[in-house]
């Protein structure tokens, strides 16, 4: 596609600060993958995410917070499960809910100032 045929878009990144950055899609979408697969081993691997990384990222999230997102029972054999708390759980569809709604927002805006443009 030629370059100067290729519409303008709009791209924004949602991110929630208090002492330091507390929540945002990364975080979002690693809770959403725990939902969905109840571990967050593998939510981090379907994220391409080292585990590591992955707690660091929920237990700074935790401490700003005061309250826990996830709670898990440790493995043995059978392997553990993770869940999110009601807390973590109303953070997050909160956070997509407020997400929708500002991305609507910011595409009519972005409509009425960019729409004709062809740059």
């Amino acid at each position: 596609m030629n370059q100067s045929s290729q519409k303008l878009r709009l791209h924004i990144r949602l991110r929630i600060y208090k002492d330091d950055l507390l929540f945002g899609t990364g975080i979002a979408e690693l809770m959403e993958w725990v939902e969905k697969t109840g571990s967050l081993s593998a939510a981090c691997r379907e994220m391409g995410m080292a585990y590591s990384k992955g707690w660091k990222i929920v237990r700074r999230a935790e401490t700003q917070l005061g309250y826990s997102l996830m709670d898990g029972k440790k493995g043995g054999s059978s392997g553990g499960q993770m869940v999110l708390t009601d807390q973590g759980r109303e953070l997050l569809r909160r956070y997509r809910q407020m997400e929708t709604e500002i991305i609507q927002l910011a595409d009519e805006v972005f409509a009425r100032y960019f729409s004709d443009v062809n740059l």
